[in-house]
């Protein structure tokens, strides 16, 4: 998968990448060269006592090596824009990717593993791509010309290469395959350490409210001292595996000058071709350890991509249609035909059967139990999810028909926990209409029940809001999570449970500014509180996934037992209200 990875984005890259195998060969190529020129002025000049040979061969090494730096410098410049160029693209199509996602595969990975996956795993194959620029070419192309350069200046040692590369390639083989399995157990444990540490982040207020700190910083610890241990055994492979290339480099420089001091002694070898032959052994063992390295954050990297790839090769469930259709009516209809949802593999589904119809200037309530498919059947209108068995029609059209943008730019949704961006109280508001003018802004917090307490801020619609909205109450929350949905004017509202944390007067308040707004639109609330859903046009009353009662506030109480008791355990018997 690391492989397969590496060659999708990196090719987008080819011309970098051509450039930096050029600039490298040429780079690699003067590196080799050097000792045999070294070899000639010791062997040569020196011996000779021929100061103008010495100095002819000493410019053109001096040349050489220039050009080698340029070549270095240039291949690392050019390796550097593939690798963040790549790791850009991989973010980029990662989170295009989630964007397309339903509930359900979002729940299936987790927040916080896509937000590993999408930093740090992406940070990872990155560096190696920035790695393999590097060494990739320069690596290889070093060890077999040293190997040769070596045999050439002095055949009689070659067998010390033949002994020791063998040695040193399978004794790093040895090392790299254990630490594979710890890096895949390192990656797990990063999620889990920002699952945790994101839950007390954002439950600050309830582990404070419950005076549960010492707890949560227990529960971190356990996350982070499994991290730690993880990490301790990778990295004591990793501290394993420069003593024992130096330990081997050392051991061959050694029995290359012991035997060759004795070739030296017969004559049979120079004194410059056992130096050249020196730097030879250390150029190979380097170009070993410049591999070692990078075979060192491959197994990582493989880990990186392979999770990386798991994210890119999931296909989301709710799939946009190959042609998509119009409305065939009113956009302002919203209706269920047997609709079914189940959950892959689930025994039951969570909901069964769900057929009524939501006319357009109409308002229907939904309500239930805990756990009963509220915000499940809320769920399918907008295709947050799709149906697995009958059909939801929106304007008379079966919404996986339509266009998923065309569906969602006429519905406008609050959702039961409503979130605000980091930014201003203006940009959150704009969220639902981008080019929304300041007066459509103050309109809709009108109609929300939120201009009051905005124009009281401070700074009014530039007040700073941070990150989910931690800034603002809860009801306030909620009423500029309504604005947004109300400066769009949809033709279907779906409320989520969005008037729990109002009080009664607010909430009769915000009710009365919406009907003039939402006139011509079709209104879905989902509520537990009678109060909010009593002057319903229907109610549709859900147990256990199943409609069990349909109709008005009166007749309810007379025919649904089930909606009966929701209202007798709220409201006062006999008073309507």
């Amino acid at each position: 998968m690391l492989i397969q990875l590496i060659r999708t984005y990196v090719s987008r890259y080819r011309t970098n990448i051509m450039a930096v195998v050029a600039l490298q060969l040429v780079a690699t190529g003067a590196m080799l060269y050097l000792p045999t020129l070294n070899a000639d002025i010791i062997d040569n000049g020196v011996a000779r006592g021929d100061t103008d040979y010495i100095l002819r061969i000493g410019g053109w090494m001096l040349v050489i090596t220039v050009a080698q730096v340029i070549c270095t410098v240039s291949a690392q410049y050019f390796g550097a824009r593939a690798a963040l160029g790549s790791g850009r693209d991989i973010r980029h199509d990662l989170l295009h990717r989630v964007n397309t996602f339903s509930a359900r595969e979002v729940g299936s990975f987790g927040a916080p593993s896509l937000i590993t996956r999408t930093t740090n795993d992406v940070q990872q194959v990155q560096m190696l791509i920035v790695m393999s620029t590097m060494i990739l070419v320069m690596a290889p192309i070093m060890c077999v010309g040293g190997i040769v350069m070596g045999i050439r200046v002095a055949a009689g040692l070659s067998w010390v290469l033949v002994v020791a590369v063998p040695v040193l390639g399978v004794t790093m083989g040895v090392i790299i395959g254990r630490m594979i399995p710890g890096f895949r157990a390192m990656q797990d444990r990063i999620d889990n350490i920002n699952r945790v540490l994101r839950e007390q982040i954002t439950g600050i207020r309830v582990v404070r409210a419950f005076v549960r700190e010492r707890h949560e910083i227990a529960r971190f610890s356990v996350a982070n001292d499994q991290l730690a241990d993880a990490t301790l055994r990778v990295g004591r492979m990793m501290a394993l595996m420069f003593p024992v290339v130096m330990l081997i480099t050392n051991v061959t420089i050694v029995a290359i000058i012991w035997f060759g001091g004795h070739r030296v002694s017969d004559g049979t070898v120079e004194i410059g071709a056992l130096t050249a032959m020196i730097t030879y052994v250390m150029q190979i063992m380097m170009s070993v350890m410049m591999a070692s390295f990078l075979a060192m954050m491959a197994p990582r990297a493989a880990v990186c991509a392979e999770r990386i790839t798991e994210v890119l090769g999931t296909e989301t469930s709710v799939h946009p249609p190959a042609s998509p259709v119009g409305f065939a009516g009113d956009p302002a209809a919203v209706e269920f035909r047997h609709a079914e949802f189940r959950y892959p593999g689930a025994d039951a589904p969570v909901l069964s059967d769900m057929t009524f119809r939501v006319g357009p200037g109409t308002t229907t309530a939904i309500v239930g139990s805990t756990g009963s498919g509220k915000t499940t059947l809320l769920g399918l209108v907008p295709r947050l999810i799709d149906a697995t068995d009958g059909e939801v029609l929106v304007g008379g059209t079966d919404v996986r028909r339509l266009d998923p943008d065309a569906l969602r730019a006429v519905i406008g949704l609050v959702p039961q926990r409503p979130y605000l961006f980091s930014g201003t109280v203006a940009s959150n508001v704009r969220h639902g209409k981008p080019d929304a003018t300041d007066d459509e802004i103050w309109e809709a917090l009108r109609v929300a029940q939120a201009e009051d307490f905005v124009r009281a801020m401070p700074e009014g619609l530039d007040t700073p809001i941070a990150q989910g909205g931690t800034t603002v109450s809860g009801g306030q929350r909620q009423r500029l999570a309504i604005a947004r949905a109300v400066i769009r004017r949809p033709s279907v509202y779906l409320f989520d449970d969005a008037f729990s944390a109002l009080d009664l007067a607010t909430d009769a308040r915000l009710r009365a500014a919406l009907r003039p707004a939402t006139a011509d639109a079709a209104v879905v609330i989902v509520a537990q509180r009678i109060s909010t859903i009593i002057d319903a046009d229907q109610i549709v009353v859900l147990d256990r996934g199943r409609i069990v009662g349909l109709g008005t506030h009166d007749d309810l109480l007379e025919t649904c037992p089930t909606y009966a008791e929701i209202a007798q355990s709220q409201l006062a018997i006999g008073d309507p209200a």
